[in-house]
């Protein structure tokens, strides 16, 4: 039973961006893990935060990530209000494009089982420049002008590079243990290798030789970790790049149509319609009129 399994968007929100404030949320945050990457920036007072056994002192200025799986906590250790920002995001969805470097998912899972430091004290996090990427992709998320996914991307690439560089000062080397898992994907990295083939026929049997799963074993997991079938998933994720089409571009619907991996235009129109309520072009001329 997971009883401390906290549900993820992947869908609606594969990343999130924001500041907590413990004035106006529910606090403490009780013990929960999910799939997601979690980094947390103090702003100002004092916690202490739960990560699987070890136990931490947080103060401004002091970062802490919470790899995926790991169980955590927050509470605070006095009666101030306790402010923080925070990344959460599915690192699946960020990949390196060095020949000379595996994929951040395979560098962070390496980190992980050699039991890197997750606790940044704030004198690292200045060299890091922490607050200002922080900041800058609270503000991002909170405005979300155009193009603020991709530099909020480019935001996450700079402090994730940062953190290995900080692991490298520790011995930390990307060797073969990182290599290890670039060969091959499995059900919580699948969604990368679906991302990246969504314009293709892609179909559920080719995605579940990927994770070198059955398919009906496949079907099974990827239904109990998304909460819905990976043709569905499929489709949804394609919905969104269509959205983001119709949004950003004024390329015309079969343009659209084919570029999302839809078979026709009017398959589009309907899967779009079903999810969203309205036709593509009533969508593009919706928010055209409100911009």
């Amino acid at each position: 039973m997971h009883y401390l399994f906290e549900q993820s968007d992947v869908l609606n929100t594969p990343v999130e961006c924001f500041v907590f404030d413990t004035a106006n949320e529910v606090f403490p945050v009780k013990p929960h893990w999910h799939y997601f990457i979690e980094i947390i920036y103090m702003i100002n007072g004092t916690a202490e935060m739960h990560a699987e056994r070890d136990t931490y002192i947080m103060n401004a200025g002091d970062m802490m990530l919470f790899h995926p799986r790991s169980v955590h906590s927050i509470y605070s250790l006095s009666n101030d209000d306790i402010k923080y920002a925070v990344l959460k995001f599915d690192i699946n969805t960020l990949s390196t494009t060095s020949s000379y470097a595996p994929k951040l998912r395979s560098i962070f899972k390496s980190a992980q089982r050699k039991k890197m430091p997750v606790y940044f004290p704030a004198d690292k996090t200045v060299d890091m420049d922490c607050e200002r990427i922080f900041l800058s992709c609270t503000d991002e998320m909170q405005k979300q002008a155009y193009g603020f996914d991709l530099i909020i991307k480019a935001k996450l690439y700079e402090l994730l590079v940062g953190i290995i560089r900080s692991w490298q000062e520790k011995g930390f080397a990307i060797d073969n243990d990182a290599w290890a898992d670039e060969t091959h994907y499995d059900i919580d990295s699948i969604t990368e290798y679906i991302d990246a083939h969504m314009g293709e026929n892609l179909q559920v049997v080719d995605v579940a030789k990927e994770c070198r799963l059955s398919y009906s074993c496949f079907a099974k997991k990827f239904q109990a970790l998304y909460g819905m079938s990976c043709k569905e998933y499929i489709e949804m994720m394609r919905v969104y790049k269509v959205e983001e089409l119709l949004l950003f571009t004024d390329f015309n619907l079969n343009y659209i149509s084919q570029e999302t991996g839809f078979s026709d235009c009017s398959h589009m129109i309907k899967s779009f319609k079903t999810h969203r309520g309205i036709t593509p072009k009533q969508f593009r001329l919706r928010n055209k009129a409100v911009g």
